[in-house]
């Protein structure tokens, strides 16, 4: 495609599901040279609000219609449920369009595939709404361990929501592929996984599996225990237990000199600990913020709008198409996240250590014995 600096906008919804996303549809509003110039939403209503919502002048029922005859540079998917995701890339790639789309991925290695196939094919540039990967806090945190001020880097741990409805494997899913991407970004590929799902006690099987919900697919488990290696013997571990409730949610580095935790979100909280024995009350070291400016120091940056995260992300994929480079959170490292996600089912339903990447694309809660 022939990009100059302007850009036509295209998004598609589906009221109902999974609707217009968090903020992946007005985003653009925001963004310099950019222009909302139609919405899909095959429900009538929803459709209409959309266009009122976004001042776009053309709407459709069909998102092929609309790729075809509205033909935008770049196109937001916006829903959150995953079922359609698959279909949607696939049909704004064969067009040579480009991609902003909500999280998570898709529903099954499969289906990433062919939506890392579809992009590469065209050479289209797909960014995916992981906010913290471009947050200004983040670079300060890898800067941090780049400088070896929590030493040698010895674990990741996450920990999801675990809300009483999508504690364990929902979580794992839905929220838990913001924490496989931090730790991915900041520890590197995994290497292999083990895993442990459970459901009322007892370790899942077929009879405990039902179509998840804002279409995950096949579905199992309220608790979730994940241990993966990374490179350098460091491990990695995720746990939601559901009911447990969401204080935790976020990531924590361990390292041998101290520890960094980060929440989620364009300003994520965030904190070192610069205490080898990782135990603050014994050793009276506190623990202090981490802003855009560094470790202590104020924020400098003026309170954000909700858009602030999609703003970063959307400015960055215009800048990888005019530079003919990846987006910071692309369509592989998307891809990775599911993998992470995928590998504990595959693990649980083997028994045993899984290596990554996967043998088996497809859904093991499919082949899960009764």
């Amino acid at each position: 495609m022939n990009m100059t600096n302007r850009y036509r906008i295209g998004v598609i919804g589906h009221t109902g599901r999974g609707d217009y996303g968090h903020g992946i549809d007005d985003v653009w509003h925001d963004i310099a040279g950019c222009e909302i110039v139609a919405v899909a939403d095959a429900d009538d209503a929803g459709r209409a609000k959309a266009l009122k919502r976004l001042g776009a002048s053309k709407g459709f029922a069909d998102y092929h219609q609309m790729l075809d005859e509205a033909k935008p540079d770049i196109v937001s998917i916006c829903p959150r449920w995953l079922s359609e995701h698959r279909d949607m890339v696939v049909a704004a790639a064969e067009r040579g369009i480009h991609i902003y789309m909500e999280k998570p991925m898709t529903r099954s290695l499969e289906e990433a595939d062919q939506m890392v196939r579809a992009c590469e094919a065209t050479n289209v540039k797909f960014a995916i709404a992981f906010q913290t990967r471009y947050s200004p806090r983040l670079r300060v945190i890898r800067e941090l361990i780049d400088d070896g001020q929590i030493g040698e880097v010895l674990e990741f741990r996450g920990r999801g929501k675990e809300d009483a409805r999508r504690g364990g494997g929902e979580d794992l899913w839905v929220l838990g592929t913001h924490i496989m991407n931090l730790i991915h970004h900041l520890g590197g590929a995994p290497r292999w996984c083990t895993a442990s799902v459970r459901q009322n006690g007892h370790p899942i099987t077929r009879a405990d599996v039902a179509e998840g919900a804002e279409g995950i697919g096949p579905l199992a488990g309220d608790t979730v225990h994940a241990m993966y290696g990374l490179d350098d013997e460091c491990a990695a571990y995720f746990a939601s237990r559901r009911g447990a409730g969401s204080a935790r949610f976020g990531l924590r580095i361990f390292g041998s000199k101290g520890i960094i935790e980060v929440r989620t979100g364009s300003l994520p909280d965030a904190f070192l600990l610069t205490d080898s024995s990782w135990s603050p009350g014994k050793s009276g070291v506190k623990w202090l913020p981490i802003t855009s400016a560094g470790v202590g120091r104020p924020e400098p940056l003026p309170d954000r709008t909700a858009h602030f995260g999609n703003q970063l992300a959307c400015h960055d994929l215009i800048a990888s198409i005019e530079e003919d480079r990846q987006p910071e959170a692309n369509i592989y490292e998307a891809r990775t996240t599911v993998e992470m996600i995928v590998a504990v089912f595959e693990s649980q339903r083997l028994g045993r250590p899984v290596s990554l990447p996967l043998e088996n694309r497809r859904n093991p809660l499919a082949m899960l014995p009764m």
